[in-house]
């Protein structure tokens, strides 16, 4: 895969354009070429690009998942840049890097590849490729700030809208079923074939398998506001065929760079938290081991480790998890709280060899363990487990017909999401036994099935925090008591993101339009999104 990588990454690098260049003055050309237009830019790139950028983007990667979700959903937290989410301390910049940077840059070229690959009868596959990569773009940005601009966004190059109006919600959804439909429909493994592509190097039963995916995820967002459209909607994903196995997930398997802002190879999320040290990282926190802990999750092991690193060689981290463990146990971070909070004495650790370490405070809290951050990390899109698992809810919420019943869905999905583990470099694999273990000490219980089904895929979708946020805004699983504290800004768990102020200057009819559909009409992050219903 990496090959694949780096192949595309010289591809994008010597294209002549994405959308953002400009033509030299010297080089007049044809005086009836639109000078804003590119004449022969393959759609292709553009799609790489955004399916590079979505996980590899370190600035959107850092600020929506580390500072933001992944701390809102209690998963980490300490780390004085991540207060933002774990503590509720209101910064409209972070919660604005993923529109300031989206919309010029990924919708962009996923609308124009779109419109460029419509127009060419080779491409037909590549189109529907577009076409579902654009749900899922502007998916992740709905879903975080409500009402945003959809149906004229990035059309800026091609029909001259500069402002384009908020479209609600409601209607964002109702075209993403269509879309993905038609998408799905139109995949054909006898016409062209797109091997540059990222996720699946074009096959087209692949991606017949990502689009009714995705399909039953936006689905079940309308479990609450929409049921009787969501269970409509989840059944026609499972009839089109959503993932039968692990070999289905879609995953980009990124390359070991450094830590760079420039650099869209590695992995957004892993580098976002590489690139501080030791003592500023941020920890797991304890909403999170308590909750592993507390169902024995034999994952928990793996997953949170302690390290002593050693201060005049950062690069030498030793895993001292076991006689930490045994002085003191194993700790996370609190909710609201900072990794000095709850403060430790140094314990005394053998290395061996006659070297005894103290390992500080903040090394006692358990972290990450280091192969789920390397650079080159896989960063996991959809996967087996989480269909699975939302097949397991919309079985019990509906008593679909889906193939086989709740409690089969739900077993299938936690044993996905723990061997899951295995498909990071040097990440564990979890024994047959320790996984039926669980399952049988982890049973549907009566009358708590939503909530044992949501609170396995909120740990399943460790390391998404876009994902993770939206699943429990919609499901409110597991329950998760705010972390107000004297930094606070809001007195409640935010809901949403607020609109940049950019938007508000730049296209302010349209935007004083869509906060004015918002409950109260305050833009504010504590109110909701359409589908978060009460």
């Amino acid at each position: 895969m990496k090959r694949y990588i780096n192949k595309i990454i010289i591809l994008l690098l010597t294209a002549t354009t994405v959308l953002v260049s400009c033509k030299k003055f010297e080089d007049f050309g044809d005086m009836n070429t639109d000078p804003t237009k590119s004449n022969n830019l393959d759609p292709v790139n553009q799609l790489v690009l955004t399916q590079l950028r979505f996980s590899g983007e370190l600035t959107i990667n850092e600020r929506t998942s580390i500072i933001m979700t992944m701390p809102l959903v209690q998963q980490i937290g300490g780390a004085y840049y991540t207060r933002y989410g774990f503590e509720y301390v209101k910064n409209r910049q972070y919660m604005s890097e993923l529109w300031e940077l989206g919309y010029p840059n990924d919708v962009l070229n996923i609308v124009d590849a779109v419109d460029r690959s419509a127009k060419d009868p080779l491409k037909s596959n590549l189109n529907a490729m577009c076409r579902i990569m654009k749900v899922y773009i502007f998916a992740r940005m709905t879903d975080l700030y409500g009402d945003i601009p959809y149906s004229q966004a990035g059309k800026g190059y091609i029909s001259g809208v500069v402002r384009p109006v908020f479209d609600t919600q409601k209607d964002i959804y109702d075209d993403f079923f269509k879309e993905l439909t038609a998408a799905s429909a139109q995949l054909d493994a006898s016409k062209d074939n797109v091997a540059a592509d990222i996720f699946y190097q074009g096959s087209v039963p692949a991606w017949k398998k990502f689009a009714n995916s995705l399909h039953l995820r936006l689905a079940m967002r309308l479990s609450k506001i929409a049921p009787d459209k969501a269970k409509a909607e989840v059944q026609a994903a499972y009839a089109a065929g959503v993932f039968t196995s692990a070999d289905d997930n879609c995953i980009t398997h990124h390359a070991d760079v450094q830590n760079s802002y420039a650099d869209i190879r590695g992995n957004g999320v892993s580098v976002a938290i590489n690139q501080y040290p030791d003592e500023g990282r941020p920890r797991i926190c304890s909403s999170l081991l308590n909750i592993m802990s507390g169902s024995n999750d034999p994952r928990l092991k793996y997953i949170a480790r302690d390290y002593w690193v050693n201060p005049d060689k950062p690069s030498e981290r030793i895993d001292v998890t076991d006689q930490v463990k045994a002085q003191v146990g194993i700790i996370g971070v609190g909710p609201g709280k900072y990794n000095y909070d709850d403060f430790l004495g140094a314990i005394n650790v053998d290395l061996g060899g006659g070297r005894i370490v103290q390992v500080p405070n903040n090394g006692q809290k358990v972290q990450l363990a280091n192969w789920m951050i390397t650079n080159d990390a896989p960063y996991f899109h959809i996967t087996y487990a989480e269909t699975e698992l939302l097949l397991a809810e919309a079985n019990q919420r509906w008593n679909l017909n889906l193939g086989v019943d709740a409690k089969t869905h739900y077993q299938n999905g936690v044993e996905a999401a723990m061997r899951q583990l295995a498909l990071f470099k040097g990440g564990p694999v979890l024994t047959s036994t320790e996984i039926e273990n669980f399952k049988t000490d982890n049973p549907l219980p009566p009358g708590n099935e939503l909530k044992a089904i949501d609170t396995q895929l909120w740990v399943a979708l460790l390391l998404n925090g876009p994902e993770a946020y939206a699943n429990w805004r919609r499901t409110g699983f597991p329950v998760l008591l705010p972390a107000i504290t004297g930094e606070s800004t809001a007195t409640t768990t935010p809901r949403r993101f607020e609109y940049p102020l950019t938007e508000t200057e730049q296209n302010a009819t349209n935007i004083n339009k869509a906060i004015a559909a918002i409950e109260g009409g305050i833009d504010d992050w504590t109110k909701r999104v359409w589908w978060d219903k009460q």
